[in-house]
């Protein structure tokens, strides 16, 4: 705790009046000091208003116990206004089923359930393993390159690609469009207005429609657009509401397992006993990924609407008003968790953590995720493969994904 009191100093979160704190500065999160800002709301004020930020005023959820009654709670917590921080113009907006409640909600999940059921993720596993040595054979000896390109992204799309049944040589567009999904359009960035982010989403729609009618006519197939083209509840979808699922998809199949598949190697290097532990007792792979995707949290936040007046935390919230969970933070509450800021890979209860969320909206891909980085770390110790981290890395600018643009690493022959 000293430590991340050091680091709210460091970023002046302890100084400024709390009415002033907005954790959603994005930029707190790609410099890596958010960490003081989470600390001292949840030891001052852990149910926090915002009054003035660049999304209008907030709530914010910092304590475990408070997220997951929140996120279990979908009758007085609705998501159809949106997930994120962000409200997307009218013009922009685009339906998916995370942002539903039930029944629609359920019928619509259902639909793509199955390619992450049980026997399907038996036969993908050694499709992984496969992809997985081809990727880490293919690595460069003794020279520096960066590990969330040539692993992290390639492991994913590849990964995507599969699920989608997408053209495979086309698979880094999937990657494109993901981080175009999840981009706020910003002056002076890459993204700069919505009109643009739509523009770019529309060439997503365009290619996917072409996919789609073809599975229509075909014989139905496990890749989630013959789930969808095939099924009653998404059958008929509006072309607003086939991109908003497609968006969700390939954010969900992408952000989550590609920005845990790079912290683990950054918490791994940065705490070299947990290595050893790991490479002494390979039994504790599972245990070992359970514990990097609470330590990344690779999705920082949910957002709901409250849909009727409620007291959380002594804080009375009214009809309308925006609650923001900050999974990122419950992730590190130590009233729930022992030592939650240490990385302990056989820590005790390790599968108790946010990551995924509770509730309706659990995250459908959990178990894939969880496969990849599985057998990821199950091929890093049989190769025997000591990729050392040899510089910082760099975070992307989101208050929403958690997650890096490089990390540059090296691998001795």
């Amino acid at each position: 705790m000293e430590t991340r009191l050091a680091d709210c100093r460091a970023s002046d979160a302890c100084h400024i009046p709390l009415s002033n704190l907005d954790v959603s500065e994005a930029k707190r999160f790609q410099d890596d000091s958010i960490w003081g800002c989470f600390e001292r709301l949840r030891m001052e004020d852990s149910v926090h208003y915002c009054q003035d930020s660049p999304y209008g005023p907030y709530w914010s959820l910092t304590k475990y116990r408070d997220i997951g009654a929140v996120d279990t709670n979908h009758k007085t917590f609705s998501s159809e206004q949106g997930v994120t921080i962000v409200d997307v113009p009218d013009k922009h907006w685009t339906q998916s089923f995370i942002k539903m409640g039930p029944p629609k909600h359920g019928e619509q999940r259902n639909t793509v359930s199955p390619i992450v059921a049980p026997e399907n993720l038996t036969k993908l596993e050694n499709l992984i393993r496969r992809r997985l040595r081809t990727i880490l054979d293919g690595l460069p000896r003794n020279d520096d390159f960066n590990w969330v390109d040539m692993v992290s992204i390639e492991l994913t799309t590849q990964m995507l690609a599969t699920l989608f049944d997408f053209p495979f040589e086309d698979r880094r567009l999937l990657t494109y469009w993901s981080d175009v999904a999840v981009t706020t359009p910003k002056m002076g960035h890459a993204i700069d207005s919505w009109d643009k982010r739509s523009t770019i989403l529309s060439e997503c729609l365009e290619y996917f429609t072409r996919l789609w009618k073809e599975r229509i006519n075909a014989e139905p197939r496990v890749d989630l657009i013959s789930l969808m083209a095939h099924s009653p509840a998404t059958r008929h979808m509006e072309p607003s509401e086939f991109l908003g699922n497609l968006i969700l998809l390939i954010v969900g199949g992408n952000d989550t397992t590609r920005n845990s598949i790079t912290g683990g190697l950054l918490f791994m290097n940065q705490n070299p006993s947990e290595l050893r532990k790991l490479r002494d007792n390979p039994n504790l792979v599972s245990s070992a990924v359970s514990e990097i995707i609470r330590y990344q949290t690779p999705i920082a936040h949910m957002r709901r609407n409250a849909a009727a007046d409620i007291i959380i935390g002594g804080k009375q919230i009214r009809k309308g008003d925006k609650v923001v969970m900050w999974y990122i933070s419950g992730n590190r509450d130590e009233e729930v968790i022992e030592n939650a800021n240490s990385f302990i890979i056989d820590r005790k209860n390790v599968r108790q953590h946010l990551s995924f969320g509770f509730g309706i909206h659990r995250c459908v891909g959990r178990h894939l995720a969880e496969l990849q980085l599985r057998v990821l770390w199950e091929e890093l110790l049989n190769a025997r493969l000591e990729v050392k981290v040899v510089g910082e890395p760099e975070r992307i600018a989101s208050n929403f994904v958690h997650g890096y643009s490089a990390l540059p690493v090296h691998i001795a022959a």
